[in-house]
């Protein structure tokens, strides 16, 4: 396999909050990102995941978040935890395209975001950028 078929090497010691109501997406990032040694919280949904962000105690180095979702949305979400995790990086998500996504004016210009279904080599590219 040629070197752009390699897979980035990725290790960190960043907490990451991963917000998806999809139980098994939720896991299989999780599975992917501990693997690579980040401290990982899961969050079925926003609220979940601001209870659970306050209740960590540690700075959130990452929120990646479906975008998407019933109580509010992810960019919504973000705004919410901005204030306690200033300088907390996003990686957005989700099934729809982000052009759809972009016309529901949820995503702004230059922000991360990544297509479900996605493999462990285009989430570690976003990270390595992110991170």
């Amino acid at each position: 396999a040629g070197a752009e078929n390699a897979e980035p090497s990725l290790s960190g010691t960043e907490t990451i909050l991963i917000v998806e109501d999809e139980e098994s997406i939720r896991s299989m990032i999780a599975r992917m990102l501990e693997k690579y040694g980040y401290k990982i919280i899961t969050a079925a949904s926003p609220l979940d995941a601001l209870r659970l962000a306050a209740e960590c105690g540690d700075t959130i180095n990452l929120l990646i978040t479906d975008v998407v979702m019933p109580e509010m949305n992810g960019r919504e979400l973000a705004e919410k935890m901005m204030p306690d995790h200033p300088h907390m990086k996003i990686l957005y998500m989700s099934g729809y395209t982000a052009n759809v996504i972009a016309h529901r004016g949820v995503l702004e210009d230059n922000v991360e975001f990544l297509s479900k279904p996605f493999g462990r080599k285009q989430l570690s590219e976003k990270l390595q950028k992110l991170l």
